[in-house]
């Protein structure tokens, strides 16, 4: 049992300013020090407040220092480690008040946010897959096995009132409902990670903090459906994404969450990786089915759409990373519980977090 657990940004925006030589700097001054027993290091996913990169937040007073530098370590490991004195000069200045230090969870930039596709970024190591269960990680595909039939999923979906992230706004549950009715000997289970639009990071923030939450919702999608095969496509540019991405896969098929027969119940299903390499029209759901079939990433007419002909001629879902990231939250609490973040005319949360940024600053 550690008395002190430290997380230290491992996100695009972070690494790029050094956190993990800061890393390794702060366990060999932590085994130093004698402390190695005592305190855990811990890599986390984005935080989003990437500006004031490297960032590492102290448990269990949730001290958060910002801009920190190499040369910081052995200051906060023998005064805030081991002496329990924080350096303050370290501190994210909206935290420090005349009354004291401010909880992270009461400044600006997050006293409004009610997480749920980034719940866990930030909080957990995206490489260890027990931190993932520990906060309740395939809970809900193991719900959804064992009491309920493909159809209470989709109706789930249905009165939850997600609808796709990626910017269509199609409803979820809809758009699965299709995919099921249509009989064939194999479907497919499609993520667009490819984030093409410049500037956008939602998805790659999930993706490097908690990317066993897209696996556990796809395996969903495949039981709803019908499925048996995933595929997650993600741009070639997120080296941090895409290393991940392969270690949850392969933790997964190690604990028997992907691959045949999952929780004993007859239900097989398993995902694999593609990389775009760039093409911003790989975006277009059919353009991204071509170029998983390995042919050049063009849009095909439609109809028949992908529900009915989709990937490798065979009926195929396709969602987005954010919208994959709610539905095991939906599963476990509920659709009204998600239809009710929403506005009396707009059911369910209709914004990404980081669009509601500016929603609420407007």
């Amino acid at each position: 049992m550690y008395r002190s657990h430290v997380l230290v940004c491992g996100g695009t925006g972070c690494t790029s300013s050094g956190s993990l030589q800061i890393m390794e700097t702060l366990k060999a001054e932590i085994d130093k020090n004698g402390l190695s027993e005592e305190v855990s290091v811990v890599q986390t996913g984005c935080h989003g407040l990437c500006a004031l990169g490297p960032i590492m937040i102290i448990y269990p007073d949730a001290t958060f220092y910002a801009m920190v530098k190499n040369e910081d370590i052995p200051e906060i490991v023998s005064e805030h480690l081991l002496k329990g004195r924080i350096v303050t000069r370290l501190l994210y200045s909206e935290t420090v008040t005349p009354a004291g230090i401010k909880a992270l969870a009461d400044t600006d930039f997050y006293k409004k946010q009610h997480r749920i596709a980034l719940r866990n970024c930030g909080v957990i190591n995206p490489e260890v897959i027990e931190e993932y269960i520990g906060t309740g990680g395939y809970q809900a595909l193991g719900k959804v096995l064992t009491e309920m039939t493909p159809d209470e999923v989709i109706q789930t979906l249905l009165d939850s009132g997600l609808r796709g992230r990626g910017g269509a706004g199609f409803p979820t549950g809809l758009k699965w409902k299709l995919a099921k009715g249509n009989d064939a000997d194999q479907k497919y289970v499609c993520c667009n990670a490819d984030e093409g639009d410049p500037g956008a990071f939602m998805d790659r923030s999930v993706l490097e903090g908690d990317p066993h939450a897209v696996l556990e919702a796809m395996a969903i999608a495949g039981y709803a459906i019908g499925a048996s095969q995933g595929f997650i496509y993600v741009r070639a540019e997120y080296p941090i994404a895409v290393q991940r991405l392969k270690i949850a896969i392969e933790q997964a098929r190690e604990m028997e969450l992907l691959g045949k027969d999952i929780f004993g119940t007859g239900f097989s299903f398993d995902i694999d990786l593609r990389l775009g390499a760039g093409a911003f029209v790989c975006g277009e759901e059919t353009a991204l089915m071509t170029s998983i079939e390995g042919k050049r990433g063009e849009p095909r007419p439609r109809p028949p759409f992908p529900a009915q002909k989709g990937l490798f001629g065979k009926p195929s879902i396709l969602n987005n990373v954010e919208t994959l990231a709610n539905i095991p939250q939906i599963i476990l609490n509920g659709p009204e519980w998600f239809n009710a973040m929403g506005t009396e005319n707009e059911k369910a949360p209709r914004y990404s977090l980081w669009e509601a940024k500016y929603i609420i600053q407007d």
